[in-house]
């Protein structure tokens, strides 16, 4: 037995030998055909730097060449110029020679009296009087001399390229805002090679490493031109963003910095089936009216929620739970579902949209014990906007069966901001981000999204975080004084 374990032993590592050399000869063709590859890129870059510099030196011969033929044409101009006065000047002179030659005085004073005044104003006008005697450009082409010899140093000191150096993410700088993240990095020196940079992402519930049996892959955004780059319309589905970025030269890239988590702080839940009205299909983030009142349906319903009775506790805290399996469904016209996840402190924000063909739905919260026949905004224990778009449209807040109407254009996507520990609750129309209603009042119990529809669908939108608008209008509400701040608010 011994034997033929050595045996089976060595038979396999024979294999592996055998393996081995496959990959090692497969890394020498490798070798040899990048080699290969990079003397033809290095080609490639000095023949390109060839013609540059044959470009070079034709564009500055042109140069000289211009200048030369410039000069030359300025000089013959004005050698031309003194030629012509020269052979005025002489033939001036000639004439002049000659009159004064005559003897005669009789014949002198007869010239004199008809070419005299002639012949001086001729000679006072000649060019030779007028003409510049000095060149009209300079024979020096000095400053069209080159000096290469820092260029040469630089040729001279040409490298293979070096390996970026790994970016610094700035923390400081780094921004998570409006379901966007703003992440801002340096280099640790200069470096003017550097042709881009990869930044890449990924969702975790750990601050810090994620653990490998939770492990996602990282999402890439490559060829980042600046050195700060916002990632927008994210769904904050985890607790943590992880961020990290590299730096690229045309040929290498750098190592990755060191990851940086960043915290989301978004509101997670989906919407509870198993305790919602029997008209309505509800999917995770989905409810529909379904006028069939759930026929055919509680089969395929049950089977559904025994798929996910087994992992629900895997993707649910206990606070999420906390409805699950505790109330009977809604019924009569509570056509009601609520949201699976329980607020007990903190800010928290959420959307829904409603189909285009919805007739009524309400959008609020509730305490736990709102009954099964109960409708939201009409317990003491429930606030909600109510939409009524069935033979008129009316927008309405709701709290303890107390109505109040509101003079404000109709929406189709509400957004709910949820101060539990402040006794604040927002609605907003999600479009404009204009306050459609707030409630003022102290929260005693843990809070739960509720959703009404009738005769049309509602969409549900989670995993967002405080609008930053929200934020800014919180800052100013907290500034004014209680007697303000029952304006907006609905007696109870």
């Amino acid at each position: 037995e011994d034997l033929q374990r050595i045996v089976s032993t060595l038979a396999n590592k024979k294999d592996e030998i055998f393996n081995f050399i496959d990959i090692l000869k497969q890394t020498i063709r490798n070798v040899q055909v990048n080699s290969s590859n990079v003397f033809h890129e290095l080609d490639k870059e000095f023949d390109a730097l060839h013609s540059v510099l044959d470009e070079m030196k034709e564009s500055m011969a042109n140069t000289i060449q211009q200048e030369r033929t410039e000069k030359i044409q300025a000089l013959n101009n004005q050698l031309g110029q003194c030629s012509s006065a020269l052979e005025s000047s002489e033939e001036l002179l000639e004439c002049a020679t000659t009159i004064l030659n005559v003897k005669n005085p009789m014949e002198f004073s007869k010239v004199k009296n008809i070419k005299w005044i002639c012949i001086k104003q001729v000679i006072t006008a000649c060019p030779a009087f007028r003409i510049c005697l000095k060149p009209t450009t300079s024979d020096n082409m000095s400053h069209l001399m080159v000096d290469f010899t820092l260029e040469r140093h630089v040729l001279q000191a040409l490298k293979f390229l070096p390996v970026p150096k790994v970016p610094e993410i700035n923390i400081a700088a780094c921004l998570v805002a409006d379901n966007c993240i703003t992440v801002a990095w340096k280099m640790p020196e200069e470096d003017s090679r550097v042709d881009h940079f990869v930044l890449e992402y990924k969702k975790t519930d750990y601050d810090g490493l994620a653990r490998v049996k939770d492990e996602q892959p990282w999402e890439v955004i490559d060829c980042v031109k600046d050195y700060v780059y916002t990632l927008s319309g994210l769904k904050f589905d985890k607790k943590y963003m992880m961020v990290r970025v590299q730096a690229c030269n045309k040929a290498l890239a750098g190592d990755y910095s060191d990851p940086v988590t960043l915290e989301t702080k978004a509101f997670v839940f989906c919407l509870d089936d198993t305790s919602s009205h029997l008209n309505l299909k509800v999917e995770e983030n989905y409810v529909e009216w379904d006028p069939t009142g759930g026929r055919g349906q509680e089969k395929a319903k049950g089977k559904e929620n025994k798929g996910r009775s087994g992992a629900s506790p895997k993707r649910t805290s206990g606070a999420r739970s906390a409805t699950k399996g505790c109330r009977d469904r809604f019924s009569g016209e509570s056509y009601t579902v609520l949201g699976d996840t329980a607020i007990e402190s903190g800010e928290h924000y959420w959307e829904a949209t409603a189909q285009k063909d919805c007739k009524s739905y309400s959008v609020g919260v509730t305490y736990r014990n709102l009954g099964k026949f109960d409708q939201l905004g009409k317990t003491n224990s429930s606030w909600c906007i109510h939409i009524n778009n069935w033979l008129q449209s009316t927008l309405s807040a709701k709290h303890n069966n107390k109505s109040k109407t509101l003079d404000l254009p109709i929406t189709d996507r509400i957004g709910v901001y949820c101060n539990f520990d402040g006794g604040q609750l927002m609605f907003y129309n999600a479009n404009s981000m204009e306050l459609l209603y707030a409630f003022k009042t102290k929260f005693t119990q843990p809070l739960l999204p509720g959703f009404m529809v009738w005769c049309g669908g509602l969409s549900v939108s989670t995993c967002l975080q405080v609008p930053s608008v929200v934020k800014a209008f919180q800052k100013s509400v907290n500034g004014l004084n209680s007697s303000t701040c029952s304006l907006y608010s609905v007696p109870v």
